[in-house]
């Protein structure tokens, strides 16, 4: 199955001069964890990085330092590691598991972003797979059982 079929689409974006506040905000009203920091180009959202809320503990609380001082740009995770809509699902996987990553926003041909997905998503899509394929067998031994009578 391709990513893009099943990512989240409905992606929290912020852009390289949001306030640190303004992104916290963000994460709070949309009750998300990170924010896909995006330029705009020709009209489309491209990303360029992504920011977390332990990167605002890690980098600005934890130090003390005054949070009014930054931008989501001064603290995003720069190396951002995306994948194409295309791609499946385990491709996915080993890139997130090769990276090190949790989150990975997936984009189209072009590099604009199309939604993000995380190890979590994956992990109740994979789930609900499994379910599916454990009522696989007590079937088969129910219609052998009906047919061989």
């Amino acid at each position: 199955m391709p990513i893009g079929e099943f990512c989240n689409r409905d992606v929290v974006f912020a852009t390289k001069k949001m306030s640190i506040p303004e992104a916290a905000q963000l994460m709070r009203q949309f009750h998300v964890g990170d924010l896909v920091v995006v330029d705009e180009v020709d009209g489309k959202r491209m990303p360029v990085g992504i920011v977390t809320d332990r990167d605002m503990v890690i980098q600005i609380i934890a130090k003390s330092l005054d949070f009014n001082e930054f931008s989501v740009g001064d603290i995003m995770s720069p190396q951002l590691v995306s994948v194409q809509e295309k791609e499946g699902v385990f491709e996915t996987i080993r890139l997130m598991r090769a990276k090190g990553i949790r989150r990975i926003p997936v984009v189209n041909q072009e590099g604009g972003l199309e939604g993000i997905v995380s190890a979590e998503d994956i992990l109740d899509l994979l789930a609900e797979e499994m379910t599916e394929l454990a009522k696989v067998a007590p079937r088969e031994q129910e219609h052998e059982a009906k047919t061989r009578i």
